[in-house]
């Protein structure tokens, strides 16, 4: 007999997966699973799969650079001493990925009312943040869980449907050991430097997305479109002189993005209004946020 999983089975506890049985085994089986098992599982038979206007096909296997999670060994090290010296609470807002999560410096001015913990890391991918999960993850029973990572994964040679299956690898391994955590993933933003690739962006968030609307403890939150002109082109004031990272008007754009999708306020501080009065610019194309789960 074969083992399945489903997610979100009515009457389960919490979002963890649930193990179903079969009576056969390989692509051919009759199996039962949730929505999201449904498209992982396609995308890994290279079926492909359609939604929000795209049909994305797996046809070719990814050409990835060598690489390993090794390289970001000193930088593992350094949270775990700076843990060991000052604890972060459990029960935090956690951001993890790549290095425009590490460069946000103002993460937490940026979110007074909340408790953060930055564990942004070099250009990693999202593959890196599953291998280090039971380090910098797991370890602090965050109640929330705030990716942004892929960008990376796309520039290396992944398919979009490899960045949309390791994205579900990372919240199964988060959720085996925290079935009531909340995860929410930034989209792939529309980087200048990278804009030759903004196909397969636009292909692995359309999948992530998908993925997000099938459990209420996920979310996706956009922020591709507002990062987007009227030309449908990226706005360059919103990024740095290297054309990839974020400048401060770009983490001012993300902060108002992100906020709603935090939860209720958990330290009593007031938010400060900005003084500008600066709001987000409304989206310029058709995909919106996912607004089952954490979102407004």
């Amino acid at each position: 007999m074969g083992l399945r999983l489903q997610v979100g089975r009515p009457g389960a506890r919490g979002p963890v997966a649930q193990l179903w049985r079969t009576d056969r085994v390989g692509p051919a089986a009759e199996v039962r699973t949730g929505p999201a098992e449904q498209l992982v599982h396609r995308l890994s038979l290279g079926l492909g799969w359609s939604g929000v206007g795209l049909t994305l096909f797996a046809l070719l296997p990814a050409v990835v650079a060598a690489r390993g999670p090794e390289q970001w060994e000193p930088e593992i090290q350094a949270f775990e001493v700076a843990d060991r010296t000052n604890p972060p609470p459990r029960g935090a807002i956690l951001f993890i990925g790549s290095s425009s999560i590490r460069l946000w410096k103002t993460l937490a001015r940026d979110f007074p009312e909340h408790t953060v913990i930055n564990r942004g890391f070099g250009g990693s991918q999202i593959a890196d943040s599953v291998h280090f999960a039971a380090r910098i993850v797991i370890p602090y029973a965050p109640r929330l869980i705030v990716m942004y990572a892929g960008g990376n994964d796309i520039h290396a040679g992944k398919s979009p449907e490899r960045v949309c299956a390791d994205f579900w690898a990372f919240v199964q391994t988060v959720w085996r050991q925290l079935p009531e955590t909340r995860i929410a993933y930034i989209s792939i933003a529309p980087n200048p430097a990278r804009w030759a690739e903004v196909q397969q962006v636009r292909a692995a968030n359309a999948c992530i997305q998908a993925l997000c609307r099938t459990n209420a403890h996920l979310a996706f939150i956009d922020v591709f479109s507002h990062m987007l002109g009227p030309d449908g082109q990226p706005r360059p004031e919103l990024f740095g002189p290297d054309r990839l990272h974020l400048n401060a008007q770009g983490y001012a754009l993300w902060v108002q993005l992100v906020r709603p999708f935090l939860g209720p306020p958990d330290r009593p501080v007031v938010p400060t209004k900005d003084p500008s009065g600066w709001k987000p610019k409304p989206a310029t194309n058709s995909n919106a946020s996912n607004r089952s789960g954490l979102g407004p």
